[in-house]
């Protein structure tokens, strides 16, 4: 079983898809509390934790936002919550919480079902520069 730091967020994501690995660079730059670490869905980290936490992700397909023993959410409601975290003008985001889950469910799905399409993908998950691979689980 995989050892988490209790102290930080963890942000599964896609891998191989480019829209995601941005957002990853992004949250990253944005990170100002070191709040976060990632993985991909895909890494053994990944597959760990998705096993732990019994998640079927072929019906989520979707970014999952952990905190280590005490819950974890997904799809729009992860992004605004890692969102949220920025502070500054990241806080306009709350904007969105007067929506229903299941309306803003409806829009990122329709991004994440086209992701591909219009972002592109990888053959292979983002390898983390040396620079950035501490903020990042094997």
């Amino acid at each position: 079983m995989i050892e988490l730091p209790k102290d930080k967020k963890i942000i599964l994501f896609d891998g191989i898809c480019n829209l995601c690995n941005d957002s990853v660079l992004k949250v990253i730059k944005n990170d100002k509390k070191n709040t976060f670490l990632f993985t991909a869905l895909q890494s053994n980290s990944g597959k760990e934790i998705i096993n732990q936490l019994k998640i079927d992700i072929s019906k989520i397909d979707s970014i999952i936002l952990y905190e280590p023993n005490i819950s974890y959410d997904i799809k729009s409601t992860a992004a605004l919550k890692i969102m949220n975290d920025f502070g500054g003008l990241w806080q306009l985001t709350r904007l969105f919480w007067i929506f229903p889950e299941s309306f803003r469910n409806l829009v990122y799905d329709y991004i994440a079902r086209n992701r591909y399409k219009w972002f592109g993908k990888k053959d292979s998950c983002m390898i983390p520069t040396l620079e950035l691979k501490a903020k990042f689980l094997d």
